[in-house]
């Protein structure tokens, strides 16, 4: 879940002193990402506001920070915050310029992880180990320089008020959806107003793409969506969850458990009578965490020490209660057929989301008429198992080298190969 861990660590490490660091408040949140009440925006995808931003790195285009009007899961209206990337070069393709609705991978729960924040500061630390670095900057300037324009969500409760919805189908792809469309609605900008759109995601944000992939025909019908690049996705939390207890990613399973009980009220009771004073404090905890001081806090630790039955937390605890066991169930993938082609990315060598997981996705697809091209890394055997270094390097690997191409044929209209 967290794709590039190392360039986390590293980049910290080699920027901390060269590098202009925010020190603010983690729990501060800006006038910008306070929304108006009641919020005015009437429509998804409709602006709220936007404002020039600064970017630390700087990538050939003009940046905008924004806010737009989405839907929680709950369809409740809700603002969601982002930034805009309108590139200053001309698409280098043919036809029209198209937007890639990016989404992040993991960051972390805590307002000041926001990714429209991190890249106005590349490296954000607060002492002793509030630390993040925007790894995602390297992908988003690839793009940007190939003339694609590129909007990156905030995700709900990231940045503005309330719980980042980790995890969450519904919100992860109303947020990535919607934000293609008031990338598109952004007054003064070159991005076509009906142009093509292409997601983008891995890790979490493969969750997130996967899921906009999947409820885009529904919920926006008239984006011009011509394919999505679904990385490393978790499709069935279980079965991640399962494979990644006691790993470099423990820690974000308190990501999931603060955002099922946002989402799903009626699974609080049942929480708070299962963990005990170490598993509430790892709640409140991460609550506040980017993923870097996760990681450094409560990784490799067993979810059996966070409850009071010495139980793992999957799939003993949740399973046992259909209240929880239903608020994962909701955000698994494959039920749902694609209505624009996908390119899948998975191998042996992730040691955080199981490749058979991803497998699983394709052929659920595939057998429900989608287009999928499915990148399997088989028999390369993970580097150091636990250290999420091979769920990194999948991602690192085949960044350019095939999921940008990919990316270029759809938008240019090619016909998609599939292994279906």
């Amino acid at each position: 879940m967290f794709p590039r861990l190392l360039s986390i660590l590293v980049l910290c490490c080699a920027t901390l002193s060269t590098v202009p660091i925010a020190h603010a408040n983690p729990n501060t949140v800006g006038d910008f990402y306070s929304p108006p009440d009641p919020l005015t925006a009437a429509s998804p995808g409709d602006l709220v506001r936007t404002e020039p931003a600064a970017v630390a790195v700087p990538l050939p285009a003009r940046a905008t920070r924004i806010m737009y009007r989405s839907t929680d899961p709950a369809g409740d209206a809700i603002a969601v915050t982002g930034i805009v990337f309108d590139p200053i070069a001309a698409w280098q393709g043919p036809g029209e310029r198209p937007l890639v609705s990016f989404a992040v991978g993991t960051h972390g729960q805590g307002d000041q992880c926001a990714p429209s924040r991190q890249f106005g500061q590349l490296v954000h630390y607060v002492p002793p180990l509030d630390v993040m670095a925007e790894y995602e900057i390297t992908a988003v300037g690839e793009l940007v320089a190939r003339g694609a324009a590129v909007v990156v969500t905030d995700y709900q409760g990231l940045g503005t008020p309330g719980t980042h919805t980790f995890l969450n189908a519904a919100a992860e792809a109303h947020a990535v959806i919607d934000a293609a469309r008031a990338a598109q609605r952004l007054p003064g900008s070159t991005i076509p107003a009906a142009g093509p759109v292409l997601f983008w995601g891995y890790s979490q944000g493969g969750h997130a793409a996967g899921a906009a992939a999947e409820r885009v025909g529904d919920y926006a019908p008239e984006l011009d969506l011509r394919g999505s690049y679904v990385g490393a996705v978790p499709r069935d939390f279980m079965t991640f969850a399962t494979y990644a207890d006691g790993t470099g990613l423990s820690g974000a399973f308190g990501y999931v458990l603060n955002s099922m009980r946002a989402a799903y009220p009626e699974t609080v009771a049942v929480l708070d009578a299962e963990l005990n004073a170490q598993g509430k404090a790892m709640l409140a905890d991460t609550a506040g965490h980017c993923s870097a001081e996760t990681v450094l806090r409560y990784g490799f630790q067993r979810t059996e020490t966070w409850t009071t039955s010495k139980r793992p937390l999957f799939p003993d605890v949740i399973a046992a209660d259909p209240r929880t066991l239903r608020a994962l169930d909701d955000q698994r993938l494959g039920d749902r057929r694609p209505t624009a082609p996908v390119l899948l990315l998975t191998g042996d060598a992730d040691d955080i989301v199981p490749a058979s997981a991803v497998r699983d996705l394709a052929a659920r697809w595939c057998a429900q008429g989608a287009t999928v091209q499915l990148l399997d890394l088989r028999d390369i055997p993970p580097l150091l198992p636990g250290t999420i270094i091979g769920h990194a390097v999948n991602s690192v690997a085949f960044q350019a080298t095939t999921a940008i191409p990919w990316l270029d044929d759809r938008a240019a209209g090619l016909p998609a190969p599939s292994t279906c």
